[in-house]
């Protein structure tokens, strides 16, 4: 079993109230515009991370993550990348990818708004964790936490911050 923060967009924000969730996981994975690798820093230096570079990181970013990150974590198929769309309006750069060799789970950022949605065309699971930096117009500061154990994704939970800090 292993335990996953789901992140993205913290525009080079981070704090005492993402870490204390960091610290609580086994896996850390951002979705994109990390904005400043000093986050993506702190949280390598308490957790593994798997992340991807978002429309807003530099050139260092895309040295050190890729477009597109694809991995198993126990018997789960992931997909993560930073701008995806949703079920029935996934953004073209990765649709065809979606239909041809179809993940399990895909998760992606930009929007800033959270959304978790099962696809039942393509028979997966989409996640979207909103935005956890401070920049943006979203209102509440947004994560995801969930356990993959074999095949199973469980205990999906929402963790919420004030924007203001």
């Amino acid at each position: 079993m292993k335990k996953i923060l789901l992140l993205s967009d913290t525009h080079g924000f981070i704090d005492e109230k993402i870490l204390k969730y960091v610290r609580q996981a086994d896996e850390v994975w951002h979705a994109g515009d990390i904005g400043d690798l000093g986050v993506t820093d702190e949280i390598k230096k308490i957790k593994p991370l798997r992340a991807v570079y978002g429309n807003i990181d530099n050139a260092h970013a895309r040295l050190e993550f890729p477009l597109h990150n694809r991995f198993i974590c126990e018997e789960v198929d992931v997909l993560i990348t930073h701008i995806g769309g949703y079920p029935g309006k996934y953004s073209m750069s990765i649709r065809e990818e979606l239909q041809k060799n179809t993940p399990n789970l895909f998760i992606c950022g930009h929007s800033h708004i959270l959304k978790v949605q099962y696809d039942k065309e393509l028979h997966l699971l989409h996640m979207n964790p909103g935005a956890a930096g401070i920049s943006g117009f979203h209102q509440v500061r947004t994560m995801l936490r969930f356990e993959i154990r074999g095949k199973s994704i469980e205990n999906l939970e929402i963790i919420e911050f004030e924007k203001k800090i």
